[in-house]
């Protein structure tokens, strides 16, 4: 399909990217942050069949959770726009992680030092269907504590997987991550794979 914009001449590249996580790691506060458009966000209000599944304990403060998707849009520039899918972040929801997942380019995995396990599910995610990511720190308090060898560490991440530091309420460090994501995928396919 050709994507075509208005009076130009030139194809628009649609990108489709995923950001993927735990529970409370900042994916819908990303999509919010960076789409252009109003966001399709289909939080829900947290109920009791929540208590003792989803620990609230590092962000007391959540009322509200994913059920399906986060849905956001940036246009690069005249032939470059980004989808943004935000997936949800609890066990029960996985099955739609494929679906989500289907022609996408790569993905920011959001990490909350605070709960590093969390994010093991979404790296060994991407990790195992060969699919590029970044994994990104999030800002939530104490995530200065630790150096970037000791989250390299921490994660198990390969060598060429980028780190980055950000803060996902903050329009311009998201945009960062997606140009690190982006420079990542495209690095990744002009490397034969070594199969």
């Amino acid at each position: 399909m050709d994507y075509v914009r208005g009076d130009s001449d030139q194809a628009l590249i649609p990108l489709k990217v995923l950001v993927a996580g735990g529970f409370g790691v900042g994916k819908t506060t990303l999509v919010r942050s960076l789409s252009e458009i109003p966001p399709l966000l289909t939080e829900q209000e947290m109920t009791s069949a929540s208590i003792g599944v989803d620990d609230l304990g590092p962000v007391p403060e959540k009322r509200t959770t994913t059920v399906a998707m986060d849905f956001g849009r940036i246009t690069v520039d005249d032939s470059l726009i980004l989808y943004l899918f935000g997936t949800p972040g609890q066990s029960r929801f996985w099955f739609m992680w494929d679906e989500l997942a289907r022609g996408c380019v790569g993905a920011v995995v959001l990490v909350d030092l605070r709960r590093v396990d969390d994010c093991f599910p979404a790296i060994d995610y991407f990790e195992n269907r060969r699919l590029p990511f970044v994994v990104a720190v999030n800002g939530f308090p104490g995530s200065d504590d630790f150096d970037d060898d000791t989250v390299r560490d921490a994660l198990a991440l390969p060598p060429d997987c980028p780190l980055v530091r950000m803060d996902a309420r903050r329009p311009e460090s998201g945009l960062t991550t997606l140009i690190t994501l982006v420079e990542h995928a495209l690095a990744r396919t002009a490397v034969p794979s070594q199969l």
